[in-house]
């Protein structure tokens, strides 16, 4: 198989690190191909040897298996980064580990730490890269709970438009979801994720988000039975529609990465058709919910 791709792509799809951050290592000059300093947007090949931050890896050919997705119920208090330079817990924490070379769990947007509730992840980041680029306009939904008077014309306004420091932004869709007096609960409905935007449209009005819960991603709903902390495998109708969502699966020809261990193998196109990336993630994760 003859393929090549930018190492930007290979490098985030084995779990390196994200695109951005391969990015900056690269135009910190801290990522080499066959011994030289890469450029931005380098292509590499089968039998390409590549190190990353002292790191040695080698290029194989591997048929990619359907992406492994995961459902979480983010419970408050976890930050969604990978890591936090003030030491509290991450979402990546209760998520299984994958090995080295498998990928690395990418999730589709972010959720702040004081909100709860849905959070889709998976192993391909060509997959999640598409499902959250702005032009998808993928619906999220919330389950909101806000303190102060909403009249008829407070919903007029968060749904015809409200000027935000980063650009204008309103809710699709503002439904009823009970309460009483000034303490209610509303379900709204947006198709972006801007930074902690449903509560500042909503901070806008002069409202307060007391509570804020993502209860559905495009056509994945957060269940009843998965509770806050939990994670549960996608059933694979539903990762069908995600795929399908985002515009269909990837090719299953692509490039990975293995460790280098030094020892030569003949030159490119030694380890065609290898599979880099192993499924162990579906057992593991049902060992985990145990």
């Amino acid at each position: 198989m003859n393929v090549t791709e930018r190492i930007q792509k290979v490098l985030a799809r084995a779990g390196v690190g994200s695109r951005r951050a391969v990015e900056r290592w690269i135009a910190e000059r801290q990522v080499r191909v066959n011994g030289k300093v890469a450029e931005p947007g380098a292509a590499v090949a089968p039998g390409d040897r590549v190190t990353v931050r002292g790191r040695r890896y080698r290029v194989v050919a591997a048929r990619r298996q359907a992406p492994h997705w995961l459902r979480y119920h983010k419970p408050e208090g976890q930050v969604t980064t990978r890591h936090d330079p003030e030491g509290r817990p991450t979402v990546f924490e209760s998520l299984p580990r994958l090995r080295e070379g498998e990928g690395r769990w990418v999730s589709l947007g972010r959720l702040d730490v004081n909100t709860t509730g849905l959070m889709l992840f998976t192993d391909d980041g060509d997959l999640a890269h598409a499902l959250t680029h702005p032009s998808r306009e993928i619906e999220r939904e919330y389950a909101v709970r806000v303190r102060g008077e909403v009249t008829e014309e407070t919903l007029q306004r968060l749904t015809t438009g409200i000027l935000l420091d980063d650009g204008e932004a309103r809710f699709d869709r503002v439904a009823d979801a009970g309460g009483q007096g000034t303490n209610h609960w509303y379900h709204v409905v947006l198709h972006e994720g801007r930074r902690n935007e449903v509560r500042r449209i909503w901070e806008a009005v002069g409202c307060q988000v007391a509570r804020l819960t993502r209860v559905r991603f495009g056509p994945i709903a957060l269940p009843r039975h998965l509770r806050a902390g939990r994670y549960e495998d996608l059933p694979a109708a539903e990762a069908a529609a995600l795929t399908e969502l985002a515009g269909g699966p990837p090719s299953t020809d692509g490039l990975g990465l293995e460790p280098d261990t030094g020892r030569r193998t003949g030159g490119p196109g030694k380890g065609a058709g290898r599979d880099v990336r192993k499924r162990g993630a579906a057992g593991r994760t049902r060992r985990r919910q145990r």
